[in-house]
């Protein structure tokens, strides 16, 4: 289209040229002249379009950075991450003669739908820093261990020795873990061990610090 317009004013100054041909010498010298004449209207016509130009080119720019900004807040909305849950239940749950993934039902938050209530496994959506913390309720009869399991390897445990004088025991722990998208944490209960099950006190939490 700016080539059709162009075009056109082109036309229209090469035309008055031409009709303003004659045998006078004056006129033979103005059409020897490098500089072409054409309709101050269509001159004017020609500035204006040019700064509707830059604004166009301008406005369009804008767009373009808020269409970016908005693509990426969208990204960093999708990549919240946030649960926590409980055991659920009420009693003990163990010991059992083997290590047992620790599976907590009660999912109280759970954005971003990282953590499955059905295995007891956090997996990581994205690339980053997280956050967990583990805290338990459990009678005093019994060994309490708990262990924080990324992948296959151990990264933090909760113990409690057996006593006889204390009647129940609280505990926790919490760590920072750089994780690649897919890792998985979750909670181990040792051998022969046990935790109260509960909705409230024996929780299992995480949450997504910053994307790496």
């Amino acid at each position: 289209m700016n080539f059709t317009i162009l075009l056109f004013v082109s036309l229209l100054c090469t035309s008055t040229s031409v009709h303003g041909e004659s045998n006078d010498p004056d006129t033979e010298a103005e059409k020897s002249s490098p500089v072409q004449s054409c309709f101050p209207d269509m001159c004017n016509l020609l500035k204006e379009f040019g700064a509707m130009r830059e604004k166009l080119g301008a406005l369009e720019n804008k767009f373009k950075e808020s269409e970016n900004q908005i693509l990426e807040l969208k990204k960093k909305e999708k990549n919240k991450v946030f649960f926590s849950a409980a055991t659920g239940g009420s009693g003990h749950i163990g010991p059992f003669n083997t290590y047992t993934t620790l599976i907590y039902k009660t999912v109280i938050t759970n954005i971003g739908n990282a953590y499955n209530q059905f295995t007891g496994i956090f997996t990581a959506p994205v690339a980053g820093i997280y956050y967990f913390t583990l805290f338990y309720h459990a009678g005093g009869t019994n060994i309490v261990s708990l262990t924080l399991i990324k992948n296959d390897q151990t990264v933090v445990e909760c113990y409690d020795h057996r006593t006889l004088q204390d009647g129940a025991d609280n505990g926790g722990n919490a760590v920072l873990l750089q994780l690649q998208q897919g890792d998985q944490v979750f909670v181990r209960l040792g051998a022969n061990t046990h935790v109260w099950g509960n909705n409230e006190i024996t929780t299992f939490s995480g949450f997504l610090v910053s994307q790496v």
